[in-house]
């Protein structure tokens, strides 16, 4: 959360918003109960945009923007809905996924899992990609740090791990 003194008022998906400046558009967006699906971004370290998960359009603006490192301006007009940004969102889904052991039913994680979360969330069902190419499935686990191991299998490059331990 921020603190600021000055108030900026904006719209999402037709609703409108006042939160404090420098607030994220992702943040903004969960305070009226908008959920835009994410990965890498988390209430307990800094935005670090690494997934792109949560992409959305803001009028005015060419292109797509993370929605955890973009802060809210006044009179913008966002859209974390769209077409375009299911097909991205879907898009972005099956490159991870293409890179990750196909092991849902014996992972401990299943069902409390961000990464199916987020998959369902996005309306992924099949991933076009082979896994056959070049990806992580065959390395080995490092258990070498007492206090977590790392699965590089599992791994999807959102830099939560090394961002904690950095802040």
């Amino acid at each position: 959360a921020v603190e600021s003194a000055t108030l900026v008022s904006l719209n999402i998906d037709g609703v409108e918003v006042t939160v404090p400046e420098g607030t994220s558009v992702m943040r903004a967006a969960a305070l009226v109960d908008i959920n835009i699906p994410k990965l890498c971004a988390t209430d307990s370290l800094e935005s670090f945009g690494s997934c792109r998960l949560c992409t959305v359009e803001i009028e005015g603006r060419r292109g797509f923007h993370a929605s955890c490192t973009t802060p809210v301006a006044e009179a913008m007009v966002v859209r974390s809905q769209s077409q375009a940004l299911a097909r991205l969102r879907r898009n972005i889904m099956e490159l991870y996924i293409s890179d990750h052991p196909l092991d849902c039913l014996t992972c401990p994680a299943n069902g409390d899992c961000e990464l199916q979360d987020m998959a369902g969330a996005v309306g992924l069902r099949e991933v076009r990609y082979g896994f056959a190419g070049e990806n992580h499935l065959a390395l080995g686990k490092d258990e070498s740090n007492p206090y977590f191991t790392f699965d590089a299998s599992k791994c999807i490059l959102c830099s939560r791990c090394v961002r904690a331990c950095g802040e």
